[in-house]
């Protein structure tokens, strides 16, 4: 009989500008690249078993997953140093049994629509290759949501939504890039935050 074999796992731990964040980064892709699934709760988590794991844990607050990494957002009355090894083998137990963290197919892209105009193109590709590497280098994700009489609204996630730097990452680094590169661009907004 055969035995499951146990996935050899690396987990090294990263913080991020907001203080209740830490991101745990694996050593093998988690999901596609350019794909992020953002937990805000536990009844959120429905397509994700090791997010509804993480959930089981008390002063876990927030659950984000993409490329190679979750990054984890505790309740504000716990400190990190006492959950944050708990955390971390909780993930890595997860994923040392071979189990997919997200249970998610697409038929489509879901980062971009063939009926986009092409200014909004323009937008999701700006966001794509030049703002979604940063903002994931800190444990978070920007979703496009719309764009409207030059006001491009956006989805901050992960370590990014809650994020007290957000608004300045927002503003002067996004918008700033934006508006430089699109004259049809004359604000970006953090929609639902």
């Amino acid at each position: 009989m055969l035995q499951a074999q146990k996935r050899p796992t690396t987990i090294y731990m990263e913080a991020n500008p907001n203080p209740n964040s830490l991101k745990f980064v694996v050593n093998f892709m988690l999901v596609d690249d350019g794909i992020s699934f953002d937990y805000p709760d536990a009844a959120s988590a429905g397509n994700s078993p090791l997010a509804l794991e993480l959930f089981n844990f008390a002063a876990v607050d927030r659950v984000f997953i993409a490329s190679n990494f979750v990054t984890v957002t505790k309740k504000e009355d716990v400190d990190w140093i006492e959950i944050q090894d708990i955390v971390r083998n909780q993930i890595k137990t997860y994923l040392e049994s071979g189990q997919a963290p997200v249970k998610a197919e697409f038929d489509q892209d879901p980062l971009f629509d063939e009926n986009d105009s092409e200014v909004v193109k323009k937008i999701k590709g700006i966001l794509d290759e030049y703002i979604r590497p940063a903002v994931e280098q800190d444990g978070g994700a920007i979703v496009f949501h719309s764009f409207q009489d030059g006001i491009v609204k956006v989805l901050l996630q992960g370590s990014c939504s809650g994020c007290p730097s957000s608004t300045v990452t927002l503003k002067a680094g996004i918008e700033n890039l934006l508006t430089r590169m699109l004259p049809e661009v004359k604000e970006v907004q953090a929609q639902g935050v």
